[in-house]
């Protein structure tokens, strides 16, 4: 490990109306390592990495490669040499893959300023040889999936030849074999001296490619380790001040009568012939590679994309679902794969967010009852332990986790008898996720049925009751909580 200091951060201190984001919080991060950066949802990680990357303000001290380090704004740190990939992706939908990663660098003709079409294609080209990432250049971004607008910005990233890279949960939407591409980009940069910070929840994934470790808790700076000091539990210690014994914590629930049922269900080119049925008191986990068809099956269940053909019961009787109205309507929520994109108002306030599906039943002729309003919304966020100086609060300003139960809040307000989770700890911390899967336990006790679909293996093995496995669009098999493992599943979805 290079012992040559790149970065030093100390006393660095933010507030925000009604709360303190961050207290003198230190780091330091030496040249050629991966330095992780650790805490749960609302620990400071994002606002301490966007004062380094001169998005907000801060006091404090950062010193960058041995000089005082001064920033106007982004485009100041990556000339300085600190390039970002950032936790929350902001494509340009209608421009091409290498229009957006060499946006405002785009090579020209000569003095014309008419941009060198052909060049920025092979520039792209050439980068993505290097990282072993098979896109198409000319590709319109609105026309990738969310796991290669990930790899997307991550050559984004490392094509700013920086200093110090800060990576902000680069793996939360991508596959296996994608992760193993990353970390060899990693090594590389590391290699030729390159620093990276690197945020995650997956501890697995700091322990594999992580140097040492800084650790934050509520906006406090918690300490400094070498990753071969620490395990999960002593990491884990250190995350959330307490001791987490069992995140997945299965409590069981009285299985009853089936709720929903679908019939050959198909969607033209999505996926084909899905049949199955889930009980009230029951988990069931839909497993499968990304790009299996998953959450196409459970949106167009929601009426989001609507199926072109097969049948739709619910509690024995069959429904036609159009429009997600239609859905709400029958007592059916969906937490969305991406809070960002389809779930959150992010202008909006947490309170605004909360009561956004189920506003008919805040109204007395026609007027909201504001009361009804903050009595229901105060309840859900001592309910969830959301994390809210106030219910005004924008949304956008609070951590991913808390994010995540403001729209769980939303769906509970409409007390649904059927609740599809759609990669749901997805950017949530171990803490958070803890309390997740406990009130998932807890709805299911209430006799609830809850379709979950998770990436996380050992998500989809300690929470479900049963799993079904998907591959290219077809359910490939179905295994009992009690004969289910990582290799049976795997078997199953490479079939």
């Amino acid at each position: 490990m290079g012992e040559e200091i790149l970065l030093e951060m100390k006393d660095i201190s933010k507030e925000f109306p009604g709360v303190k984001a961050l207290d003198k919080i230190q780091l330091t991060v030496k040249k050629g390592t991966v330095h992780a950066l650790m805490g749960e949802n609302g620990a400071g990680k994002s606002t301490l990495m966007k004062i380094l990357f001169g998005i907000y303000s801060g006091s404090g001290t950062i010193s960058f490669k041995g000089e005082e380090l001064k920033l106007s704004g982004p485009k100041d740190a990556l000339k300085k040499g600190i390039s970002m990939i950032h936790q929350e992706l902001n494509p340009i939908p209608e421009m091409t893959v290498a229009e957006n990663i060499f946006l405002g660098r785009e090579p020209v003709y000569g003095k014309t300023g008419w941009v060198n079409k052909k060049k920025l294609v092979q520039q792209t080209a050439e980068l993505f040889e290097t990282l072993n990432i098979p896109i198409d250049p000319t590709t319109k971004m609105k026309d990738l999936t969310i796991a290669s607008m990930q790899m997307v910005e991550i050559a984004m990233a490392v094509s700013h030849s920086a200093d110090l890279i800060i990576m902000d949960e680069p793996t939360s939407a991508i596959t296996d074999k994608e992760v193993k591409y990353l970390f060899e980009i990693i090594r590389s940069l590391k290699s030729k001296g390159v620093a990276i910070i690197y945020i995650s929840h997956k501890m697995d994934e700091v322990f594999r490619i992580c140097d040492e470790i800084t650790v934050l808790r509520d906006g406090q700076y918690i300490g400094t380790k070498r990753t071969d000091e620490l395990d999960h539990d002593s990491l884990t210690q250190m995350m959330v001040g307490r001791e987490i014994k069992q995140v997945f914590h299965k409590e069981p629930a009285e299985i009853k009568e089936v709720i929903l049922s679908v019939k050959n269900l198909s969607k033209e080119g999505k996926f084909k012939n899905i049949s199955f049925e889930v009980r009230k008191g029951e988990i069931l986990g839909i497993a499968g590679l990304m790009g299996a068809g998953r959450t196409e099956v459970i949106e167009s269940i929601f009426g989001v994309d609507p199926p072109t053909s097969g049948e739709i019961y619910l509690c024995g009787k069959p429904i036609k679902i159009k429009h997600p109205s239609d859905a709400i309507r029958h007592k059916i929520g969906l937490l969305t794969e991406d809070r960002k994109l389809t779930g959150a108002f992010l202008p909006l306030s947490v309170k605004e967010n909360m009561i956004m599906s189920g506003m008919n039943k805040f109204l007395n002729f026609g007027f909201v009852n504001g009361g009804k309003v903050k009595q229901s919304c105060v309840s859900m966020v001592e309910k969830l332990n959301i994390k809210t100086p106030n219910l005004n609060k924008l949304i956008m300003n609070l951590s991913g986790g808390n994010q995540q139960k403001v729209l769980l809040a939303r769906w509970l307000l409409n007390d649904p008898d059927l609740l599809i989770l759609d990669e749901p700890t997805r950017g949530v911390d171990v803490g958070a996720k803890a309390e997740i899967h406990k009130l998932m336990c807890k709805l299911a006790q209430e006799g609830k049925a809850i379709i979950m679909i998770s990436s996380e293996m050992p998500e989809i093995l300690g929470m479900s009751d049963r799993i079904l496995v998907m591959h290219e669009g077809h359910f490939k098999g179905e295994l009992s909580r009690e004969e289910a493992n990582q290799e049976r599943i795997l078997q199953i979805a490479f079939q």
